[in-house]
């Protein structure tokens, strides 16, 4: 449904809340950058399915990341790095297929920018047109600012990524806080500086001190979203496993555990075995006469 003059058109959809069935403005681009002029903070969670995107677009969330953390939360590897773009493709239609109002941005895997412009463009091209991604995000600062420049110059928004950038992260040392030394500080501001010149909706702020992060988010026009960076920043992302207790190989210090979900499923799944063992389940009104 389309809602305003010629010059002013919001696109309206249903959600369903807990109290029924809501109208609600599509996030946009527009929406994004309006809620950062207005300090309004933007919200952002990671969703790799179908059922995820469903519960993350429900809650009212802003902004959903099918980020390519999907290959240690969900495929169980090691690292960011063996994520593919048939991966990326294949998670990303999955999530479009729940989200009615979220704005959705695909991670572009590693190496799937890297060598040339023209095929950034391509795989790009691919995660909007076959996966229906709203936009994607590239990890890098003036590297590869002219490789998102040509993507966002082919009409596809992007979202940068400064700070800690897993999949470089063995370049930077570690999963580390990036920013630290006046000299790393001063070349996080000329990758943002150079990422908002070259086109970006806005810029993923992770692992980087507060201060540094506050003086990015007062610097760019665009909206910054941090993880590990402060509440300075104009909004915030978390990794859906992380914040309810799902993923507990390791838990970064920024992440907040809103629930531990794993205890209670598994605490579930034992009494479902406990009953089936004692007969108790299937009960009456769960058999057919």
């Amino acid at each position: 449904m389309l809602i305003g003059g010629k010059n002013n058109i919001m696109k309206i959809t249903k959600i369903r809340s807990r109290e029924g069935w809501i109208m609600a403005e599509k996030v946009s681009i527009v929406t994004l950058q309006e809620m950062k002029a207005n300090g309004e903070k933007i919200t952002m969670l990671t969703a790799y399915d179908y059922p995820t995107a469903l519960l993350v677009d429900r809650a009212g969330i802003d902004m959903i990341l099918v980020g390519d953390s999907l290959g240690m939360t969900v495929l169980g590897l090691d690292s960011t790095v063996p994520v593919t773009m048939e991966d990326m493709l294949h998670h990303t239609k999955a999530v479009m297929r729940g989200v009615q109002r979220c704005f959705v941005v695909a991670d572009m895997p590693f190496m799937s920018y890297n060598i040339t412009r023209e095929e950034a463009i391509r795989n790009a091209g691919r995660l909007v047109k076959e996966a229906g991604a709203h936009a994607v995000k590239l990890e890098g600062g003036t590297e590869i600012a002219p490789t998102v420049k040509a993507i966002v110059d082919a009409g596809i928004p992007v979202l940068g990524h400064l700070g800690l950038t897993p999949q470089t992260a063995t370049k930077l040392g570690g999963y580390k806080v990036q920013g630290r030394t006046p000299e790393a500080a001063q070349k996080i501001l000329e990758d943002a500086r150079a990422l908002q010149q070259a086109g970006v909706m806005g810029v993923v702020l992770e692992c980087v001190p507060e201060a540094l992060a506050n003086e990015i988010t007062g610097m760019l026009e665009v909206p910054t979203i941090g993880i590990g960076a402060g509440a300075g920043c104009d909004g915030q992302v978390l990794v859906f496993h992380d914040m309810l207790g799902l993923f507990d190989r390791f838990q970064p210090r920024f992440v907040k555990r809103y629930r531990n979900l794993a205890a209670e499923i598994v605490a579930a799944l034992q009494e479902y075995k406990d009953e089936v063992r004692r007969g108790v389940f299937p009960a009456e009104e769960h058999t057919f006469r």
